[in-house]
């Protein structure tokens, strides 16, 4: 069983996010700012990082750098894809929101599944 952190800044959004992965048979931990992905990326391994593109002290690309030195696969979310830097969101794989919980699921299944970097 794979264990995904999830880093969104979004009340409402992330308990959908968690429930959806909990329901597709995944262990989640949840934070809210890059200082919690951070924090919890030293505290334990994961399988993979799915992190909102921006936050409210940062960007999910400043979890991400530190997820893949701990050899994690990430994932990140976003709204605000035309207003992230392009070269910076493009070294990771990233999904656009609106996501349906059946289109995030195959798509965090196929990040794990990739053998590799991110």
């Amino acid at each position: 069983m794979s264990h995904i952190l999830i880093v969104e800044d979004d009340p409402d959004l992330r308990p959908l996010l968690e429930h959806v992965l909990i329901s597709g048979g995944y262990t989640v931990d949840v934070t809210d700012t890059v200082a919690g992905g951070l924090a919890r990326l030293d505290e334990r391994a994961y399988d993979l990082v799915l992190a909102d593109g921006r936050l409210s002290d940062g960007t999910g690309m400043m979890v991400a750098e530190r997820a893949i030195a701990k050899r994690a696969k990430v994932l990140i979310i976003t709204g605000y894809a035309f207003d992230l830097p392009r070269a910076e969101l493009e070294r990771y794989y990233y999904i656009l929101k609106p996501v349906r919980p059946s289109e995030l699921l195959a798509e965090i299944e196929r990040v794990l599944d990739r053998s590799g970097a991110n």
